[in-house]
């Protein structure tokens, strides 16, 4: 939300606050101030200067030195390029240390000669561009004055308000809370007071009072739809918005001075009575903003009795109802909407406005009369009374404050008299019991700790004093998973992998990516009912497609090896669409490109599933890592991550028709690991073994299989032989022919070193073949294979 300073002076005296001190102040209240925008001339050290002499530069074709006057008491000599000016001129003078948005100006020389700082354009000062050169000054400006004082500047202050404080969605509200905080009284402003009667049936029709609880409507003749006068103007434009005409200007004013949306609509469009009612199912509208939505019974709407929709109600006004330059009578409507029902509406339809952004978020029920008799005053025409249908919602109730945990709560760190006059400024009252009677606009005011806390926050937190030191507290499940992620975190990045954050939505379209540990089932996806977009309608399933998604955008811009991973939650509902009771935490990782930068000692080489097998066991030092195969439906190559015994995860290949849809030069691998499991593994007691003390021995042994048998069934049998003097085995050769011509070409041949040793003697030679023979007897398990 944006807060003009010269606005919100309008309901406090600012005298002597600095921007800083005033965002401090909104800071520590509460308010989040996410930037500070000064518009117009900012330093006191551009002034009003005039030129008393010009002459060629004895260097330079194109420049002139002058000497002006800056109201110094001696004239000040300046070189200038500009040739729009002549002697006399009264022009904006730099001094030095004028600070023109981050340059400061200093004496230098130019060409050889001394210039004492800079004659300046309207845009190099902070001004709207004027013409080329120098900005030229009314001849009757003093000598000397800052040229601040010429011209009207301002503060812009972007402000991030918490969804339950709507009272500060205006510049009355911020004042208000401003006020609060600077023990400053608001000054009074007079507001004009409206003439209502009840709404007769053929005027207002309410059909829906859940929805509007209260509405009032105003039919205001003679209106002739001209440009808004200049203040009008220069409010709107300082917070942003663009001036339309007097009417909607006027409207906009209004609501970003109270904080109350209103809608004009033009009378000649409506047909009789305004009805507010539920729209019809299936029912269309078109925005003001031209797009088209199909409604449903749970949307309220503004029609007439033709049946047209002529608004979205509170939401938004429609596009052939809405105020032209033809218009001359309009009815002004102003109400009160039950916030669930515009924010409904307003995500449903992904219809956003400023109206939308208070109503949903529970405008004040009280500034919906104030507000309509302010905007009839301004219009200044022949307004008819203002027609009000139903009754405005009750005020909050009343609300005691707990003095004795007051004061154990802030440490009595506050009197009960200041405490009261705290409560005070912000507008509430304290009735004959005791109990605090809360305004309507501050609803969300219900228990005695919302006192405590508007007490603490105003007094500010850092004058409750500390009583206790840090107090100990045990390890808790919480910490243990966060140490163990961070472990994991800081492993992968060692060995070159990125941590992504995606969106837990993905589309419909993402399907094809997912890798969810378990094989999902007809109903185990979760969509959104009412997504904002295609892209985020379903809860993901697995953390993979938003990886695809990030890696297919890196690629895009020319990176050459991708290294992704992410830590996260995913959803899935029990199967058969029953309601979602699982959740749970997933690590994905994506392996695609070059293993390595290319250069002139290595050869490019894209990444292989041994890579991924080489970042698992890297990731969990100490764990046999395999890969079983294992068939899953959308992917090339797909296997199960297995440490031990344990399975801890997925992997697989995406297809190749899916990397070349998405634009990838190399093969694309991904993993998804069952985070739970992941954490007992890296929080596991690491037995530590004393280095041998006696030298081992390997063997070699060269097998044949047929083809399609895996190696990691080679690997389950070693990994199960009980035989105590093996303490390693890999595979250093593998041997295909298709040809037939050396072996057959169904056959494969896998040649393993076998690495024996005791812990507490030498072994003998017999020994060590004999172990050999046990080792390849249980290889010769395995139906086809042969060894030598």
């Amino acid at each position: 939300m944006n807060i003009s300073l010269n606005w919100l002076s309008t309901h406090l005296d600012l005298t002597g606050k600095s921007i800083d001190e005033i965002s401090d102040l909104f800071t520590f209240a509460g308010v989040e101030v996410e930037g500070i925008v000064s518009k117009g001339i900012v330093s006191e050290k551009i002034v009003v200067a005039q030129i008393k002499e010009a002459v060629q530069h004895e260097n330079a074709d194109k420049l002139k030195v002058t000497q002006v006057d800056a109201g110094e008491g001696q004239l000040r000599q300046i070189v200038c390029g500009a040739k729009n000016y002549q002697v006399g001129d009264k022009v904006p003078c730099c001094l030095p240390g004028a600070d023109l948005g981050g340059f400061v100006i200093g004496e230098t020389k130019m060409r050889g000669v001394e210039s004492k700082g800079m004659l300046a354009a309207a845009e190099e000062i902070g001004l709207p561009k004027g013409e080329d050169g120098l900005l030229i000054l009314p001849e009757d400006a003093p000598i000397g004055v800052p040229v601040k004082t010429l011209f009207d500047s301002d503060t812009l202050l972007e402000l991030e308000v918490t969804p339950n404080r709507p009272d500060l969605l205006s510049h009355a509200g911020m004042a208000r809370e401003l006020a609060t905080l600077l023990k400053t009284p608001l000054l009074t402003e007079k507001r004009p007071e409206v003439q209502t009667a009840d709404a007769e049936e053929d005027f207002i029709k309410l059909e829906a009072p859940d929805s509007c609880p209260f509405y009032s409507a105003t039919r205001i003749d003679a209106v002739e739809v001209t440009e808004s006068p200049e203040w009008l103007q220069k409010r709107l434009t300082s917070i942003g918005l663009r001036p339309i005409n007097h009417i909607v200007d006027i409207t906009n004013f209004v609501l970003h001075e109270t904080g109350q949306p209103l809608h004009a609509f033009d009378a000649a469009k409506v047909t009789g009575a305004l009805v507010i009612r539920q729209a019809n199912d299936g029912e269309s509208f078109k925005a003001l903003d031209e797009s088209i939505h199909t409604l449903t019974p749970e949307d309220l709407v503004i029609s007439d009795e033709s049946g047209a929709v002529l608004a979205l109600a509170g939401v938004m006004g429609g596009y052939d109802s809405g105020v032209s330059e033809t218009t001359t009578s309009i009815i002004l409507e102003s109400a009160y909407f039950t916030p669930s029902t515009i924010r409904r509406t307003s995500r449903r339809t992904a219809l956003s406005s400023d109206s939308a952004y208070r109503f949903e978020r529970g405008a004040d029920p009280q500034a919906v009369l104030p507000a309509a008799a302010l905007a009839i005053e301004l219009i200044a025409a022949a307004a008819g009374k203002t027609r009000t249908i139903g009754s405005l919602p009750p005020a909050p109730a009343p609300v005691a404050l707990d003095l004795e945990k007051l004061h154990r709560l802030l440490g009595n760190s506050i009197s009960t008299e200041a405490a009261e006059e705290i409560l005070t400024r912000l507008g509430l009252s304290k009735k004959s019991d005791g109990t605090w009677e809360i305004p309507s606009f501050r609803a969300d005011l219900t228990r005695h700790i919302d006192l405590v806390e508007e007490i603490a926050r105003v007094h500010g937190l850092a004058n409750v004093p500390s009583r206790l030191q840090g107090t100990f507290a045990a390890t808790s499940e919480i910490d243990v998973a966060y140490d163990a992620d961070m472990v994991l975190r800081r492993r992968l990045a060692s060995i070159g992998l990125y941590e992504c954050q995606t969106i837990k939505l993905i589309a419909e379209n993402q399907l094809p990516d997912i890798l969810p540990l378990r094989p999902l089932q007809d109903g185990d996806l979760i969509r959104v009912k009412s997504p904002l977009s295609e892209d985020h309608s379903i809860m993901r399933p697995s953390i993979v497609p938003g990886l695809v998604a990030s890696a297919e955008r890196n690629a895009r811009q020319q990176s050459k090896s991708l290294r992704l991973f992410e830590m996260g939650r995913v959803f899935r509902n029990a199967g058969g669409g029953k309601a979602c009771d699982q959740e749970s935490d997933s690590l994905a990782l994506l392996v695609s490109g070059n293993v390595q930068p290319s250069s002139w000692a290595s050869k490019d080489r894209a990444a292989d599933l041994y890579d991924v097998k080489a970042l698992l066991s890297a990731l969990l030092p100490g764990q046999a890592i395999s890969l079983k195969p294992k068939d899953r439906e959308n992917v090339a190559l797909a296997a199960e991550i297995k440490a031990g015994d344990q399975t801890i995860g997925v992997f697989a290949r995406l297809l190749p028709s899916r990397e070349r849809e998405l634009d990838f030069a190399n093969p694309v691998f991904v993993a998804e690991l069952d985070l739970g499991k992941l954490r007992k593994l890296v929080t596991a007691r690491i037995q530590v073994e004393d280095l041998p003390q006696f030298p081992g021995s390997s063997r070699d042994a060269a097998m044949e299989l047929p083809i399609e048998t895996p190696n990691a069934q080679i690997e389950a049998i070693l990994a199960k032989a009980k035989e105590p003097l093996l303490v390693s085995f890999d595979c250093f050769d593998l041997f295909t022919d298709p040809s037939g011509q050396k072996i057959a070409a169904d056959r494969k041949s896998i040649a393993y070193r076998f690495y024996y040793r005791d812990a507490t003697r030498t072994l003998k030679t017999n020994e060590i073949d004999e172990a050999h023979k046990r080792v390849l007897e249980q290889l010769g398990k395995i139906q086809g294979l042969t060894y030598r």
